[in-house]
């Protein structure tokens, strides 16, 4: 092994939890902004398990990416897989209504900006940088 091979090895891996980290910080950012946690034990009337609420979000994100970084098999069976799958749905769920309800706040955001013209321009702005962004990610294989 040369230095040189490590020196890119440490790079590497640098740079990989660099992005790891900013992407990880951008999802839990947008959990955040929608208010997702504090909804969720208002409609449940749990407000005092607040923060196991955040701890189990943090280590299922965390194990979650274990288990998809290093291919761990899961056992279980079709109970596990109901289990997960049920889980998923669920805050998938939660986290669709709160972006729902978030979205309704862009009349007012429009209000208050004054921005009389160009809010179709504005939507279509944000759903064309999703649309490429996508067809990058696919079309140069960065999932694999």
């Amino acid at each position: 092994m040369s230095i040189s091979w490590i020196a890119r090895q440490a790079g590497l891996l640098f740079v990989g939890v660099s992005g790891g980290g900013l992407v990880a910080a951008g999802v839990f950012a947008f959990i955040t902004i929608l208010g997702l946690v504090p909804r969720l034990a208002a409609r449940t009337h749990t407000a005092s398990q607040i923060k196991r609420y955040e701890n189990w979000i943090v280590l299922g994100a965390f194990f979650g990416n274990l288990v998809n970084l290093f291919r761990v098999p899961l056992f279980g069976g079709i109970v596990f897989l109901t289990v997960w799958g049920l889980c998923s749905g669920v805050f998938v769920g939660c986290l669709v209504m709160s972006l729902a309800e978030t979205l309704d706040t862009i009349p007012t955001i429009n209000r208050r900006i004054r921005l009389s013209v160009g809010i179709q321009y504005v939507i279509a702005g944000i759903g064309l940088g999703k649309t490429v962004g996508s067809l990058v990610y696919f079309f140069y294989n960065i999932a694999a």
